[in-house]
C-alpha cells in the first residue's frame, strides 16, 4: 500500500495542553521502523516550522497516539504514545503522555473500539509505554463523547467537558522503581536532586540551586543559554544514575525546578522538556514531582509543611497557570509506595479525516 497516494485515516485532538495525531494501530504499518518513518513525514519532521506537515513547530504539538483494542485482562484499550522531534528526525516511546492520554477514551468511543455508556463512559487504558493502566471517565450523553463543557484548564483558552484520569501501577514507569537511584536525595554537580518516576521520570531540584526564584517567566528561561546548558548536563548525569543509560538524545528524564508558591497554589514549578522550558508542566511530570515532594528527606519536601493534612489534591503552579493533581503516598513503607494518583483534564476533537504524508 502506498500511503503517499491513499493517505490514511487520522484524528487530531487537543488532549490537555498538548495536541496530537490519533491513529488506530491497524491503519499504520506493523513494522515500527516503517511506522516511524511514515509518522515523521506526516508531522513534517525534521523542520523547526514543520511547515510541510501536521506538526505545530513545538514538542507539545508533535505527538502521536496509537490506539487499539487490548487483550490485557485489566484493560479495554492499548495506547502507545510516541513523541516526535521537531527539527530532528526522532521518534521516542520512552515515556507516557498524560495530556494526550486525555483524548484516548473519546477517540476509542468515536471509532467504535469500546461501547459508550448512556450518560458517562469509563475506559480502562493500558499505557503501553509503561505497561500500566489508567482509567478515563468522561461524559457520553446519548452514547457520544461530549467535548463541550465548563471545565477550564490552564494553557487552554476555552472550557470543555471534564475527563477524569485515574492512574494505577505507574511507579517506575520507565525505570522500574519509584526512586530509580535507590535514594530519596542525590547530589549531582553540587546540586541536590530527587529522582522520581511515578508515570514520568523526573529530576526535582530547588530553583535556588540554579540562582533562580522559580517564578521566572518562560521567555526568560528560554533565553538563558547558560541555564539550559546546566540543565542538560544535570539531566544527562541523572539519567545514567536512574538506569536510563545515555539520555543525551532522549526526551526523558524531565527536569523540574520547584519553589514556594506565589499565586495561591501549593508549589511553583518550572519544567524542562527535556532541555527547553515548558510553557506549563506535563500531567505525569506534575504527578511525579508531587510524589517526590511528599517523601520526607526529598528535595523540596520542606515546601509541603503548610499543605493541609489528609488532603490529597495539590495545586501545582506553572508559567501559564495551575494544574490540580491528586496524589497519596505511603511514605512510611520501605520503599515508599504510591496509593493513588490522578488528574482532571479536557480534550477536544479538531478534525477527523485523511492525512497525506510528504514525499
Amino acid at each position: 500500500m502506498s500511503y503517499d497516494d491513499t493517505g490514511l485515516r487520522c484524528t487530531m485532538l487537543r488532549g490537555g495542553t498538548s495536541r496530537g495525531l490519533y491513529f488506530e494501530a491497524a491503519d499504520l504499518p506493523a513494522d515500527p521502523a516503517q511506522r516511524d518513518e511514515l509518522l515523521l513525514r506526516l508531522m513534517g519532521t525534521p523542520d523547526p516550522r514543520q511547515i510541510d506537515g501536521l506538526g505545530g513547530g513545538t514538542s507539545l504539538t508533535s505527538k502521536v497516539a496509537v490506539v487499539s483494542r487490548s487483550t490485557h485482562p485489566d484493560a479495554d484499550i492499548d495506547y502507545l504514545f510516541l513523541q516526535l522531534g521537531v527539527d530532528t528526525a526522532t521518534v521516542s516511546d520512552r515515556q507516557n503522555c498524560g495530556n494526550i492520554l486525555a483524548g484516548v477514551g473519546p477517540f476509542a468511543v468515536e471509532r467504535g473500539l469500546v461501547p459508550a455508556g448512556v450518560d458517562e463512559t469509563s475506559v480502562r487504558i493500558r499505557m503501553v509505554n509503561s505497561d500500566s493502566v489508567a482509567v478515563a471517565t468522561f461524559p457520553t450523553p446519548g452514547g457520544r463523547p461530549e467535548y463541550r463543557g465548563d471545565v477550564a484548564i490552564a494553557g487552554v483558552p476555552a472550557t470543555a467537558a471534564p475527563i477524569v484520569l485515574a492512574f494505577t501501577d505507574t511507579e517506575g514507569s520507565a525505570t522500574g522503581s519509584l526512586l530509580p537511584t535507590g535514594s530519596v536525595r542525590d547530589s549531582i554537580d553540587g546540586v541536590d536532586v530527587t529522582c522520581v518516576d511515578n508515570g514520568m521520570p523526573v529530576i526535582v531540584a530547588r530553583a535556588e540551586s540554579f540562582g533562580l526564584t522559580g517564578h521566572e517567566p518562560h521567555e526568560r528561561l528560554a533565553a538563558d543559554a547558560a541555564l539550559l546548558e546546566r540543565i542538560d548536563a544535570l539531566r544527562i548525569k541523572a539519567g545514567a544514575l536512574m538506569g536510563l543509560g545515555d539520555v543525551s538524545r532522549s526526551s526523558v528524564p524531565k527536569t523540574t525546578l520547584v519553589a514556594a508558591a506565589c499565586d495561591g497554589g501549593q508549589v511553583c514549578t518550572r519544567s524542562f522538556i527535556p532541555v527547553q522550558p515548558h510553557t506549563a508542566i506535563g500531567v505525569l511530570a506534575a504527578v511525579s514531582v508531587v510524589t517526590g515532594l511528599l517523601l520526607p528527606g526529598a528535595v523540596g519536601h520542606e515546601l509541603t509543611a503548610d499543605w493541609p493534612a489528609g488532603h490529597s489534591q495539590v495545586d501545582v503552579e506553572h508559567p501559564t497557570g495551575h494544574l490540580l493533581v491528586d496524589v497519596t503516598v505511603d511514605a512510611e513503607a520501605s520503599p515508599p509506595r504510591v496509593l493513588r494518583s490522578g488528574v482532571v483534564r479536557t480534550a477536544r476533537k479538531l478534525f477527523d479525516g485523511t492525512a497525506f504524508p510528504r514525499a
